[in-house]
């Protein structure tokens, strides 16, 4: 029931300007396809447009503004169904260089926030392994190969009697790729517990992550660590937390702060960045296991760290610029929330 309907007009006409304004874009060039994002929000103004449409109806006082909406509604209809018939084959560039750094941009805000739990959980585990020695195996109890000395495992890496990978770097890859991958549909998933497991799991993720630098460059072996986590890990780490970003977006919209949307509503609108992130992640993780396999495992006089260093700033530069910039242009909706 509208209580004030002047009130609901001042309210929802900047919803009904911008649909007029994305329909009279879309009727100017009818070759042009919809982003991802334009998609979206077209198909939410429509929505909105719509229930704004069943509600005014109900006021006799308002002839003139209700034959507007029903012919922006019919506009709407027609525009989108038949963008969608034009936008139905997949297009795998368009996507990877236009349509995930734009979704990963536009809900940043939940990449930011995964990484500040994974230097929150590093520093605590940091602080403890300095200040207790007896915190390493109580944080590194499920990595048995981490709980040794450091300077033995780097001795042992060094100079190996023999190469454990040897004739078998797909298959380690492969197992790389997919233990990964679990890891971050686990941190979807989580985030159907309102985002609480989501957040637990990165925390983790942070918590063996400060241990493990930690360990190391209290044992002299910096170089070494550098070397070893750089190639794949400015790779994996990034894809863990755009997983994560997932996971918290899911949360996010099935607590709904701040929108008077329902549940269904708010799933609706989120399902399509959801797959986008998700398959993001994993894109970017199935790199890091081929680095991890044929790079990370090799070690001094083999491959100089220099090199490995310099190859995983490299690595790190593009995924900056690659998620940062592309697919930036007049097409990109900027984030927002809309909570009336």
């Amino acid at each position: 029931m509208i209580l004030d309907l002047r009130k609901f007009i001042e309210r929802e006409r900047p919803i009904w300007d911008e649909l007029d304004k994305l329909l009279r874009k879309m009727e100017n060039d009818p070759a042009a396809k919809l982003t991802l994002a334009d998609a979206e929000r077209a198909h939410y103004l429509y929505e909105r447009t719509s229930s704004a449409l069943v509600r005014i109806a109900t006021f006799a006082a308002e002839p003139s503004l209700i034959t507007f909406l029903q012919a922006l509604v019919a506009r709407a209809y027609s525009e989108l169904n038949d963008n969608r018939a034009r936008s139905q084959r997949f297009r795998p560039r368009t996507w990877l260089f236009r349509t995930f750094p734009q979704t990963f941009r536009q809900y940043q805000r939940y990449f930011w926030f995964a990484l500040l739990l994974t230097v929150a959980g590093a520093l605590f585990a940091g602080g403890a392994i300095t200040f207790d020695a007896r915190a390493k195996p109580l944080l590194l109890g499920a990595f048995p190969h981490l709980l040794g000395n450091p300077a033995d495992r780097v001795h042992d890496e060094e100079h190996p009697t023999s190469s454990n990978l040897e004739g078998k770097h797909t298959t380690f890859s492969a197992y790389l790729m997919t233990h990964n991958a679990r890891v971050a549909l686990a941190s979807l998933a989580l985030g159907m517990t309102w985002a609480i497991g989501t957040i637990i799991l990165v925390f983790y993720n942070g918590v063996i992550l400060g241990a493990v630098i930690v360990d190391y460059v209290r044992a002299g072996q910096s170089i070494f660590l550098a070397g070893w986590l750089l190639p794949h890990g400015v790779i994996e780490i990034p894809a863990i937390l755009i997983a994560s970003q997932a996971g918290l977006l899911l949360g996010q919209a099935l607590i709904g702060w701040g929108s008077d949307q329902t549940v269904g509503q708010r799933l609706r609108q989120i399902s399509n960045p959801l797959v986008t992130l998700i398959c993001g992640a994993c894109f970017l993780l199935v790199w890091a296991g081929i680095v991890e396999s044929f790079l990370s495992q090799y070690h001094a006089p083999v491959v100089p760290y220099f090199l490995k260093i310099s190859f995983g700033i490299l690595e790190l530069a593009l995924l900056v610029f690659f998620l940062g910039f592309s697919g930036r242009g007049r097409n990109e909706i900027k984030p927002r929330m809309d909570t009336n």
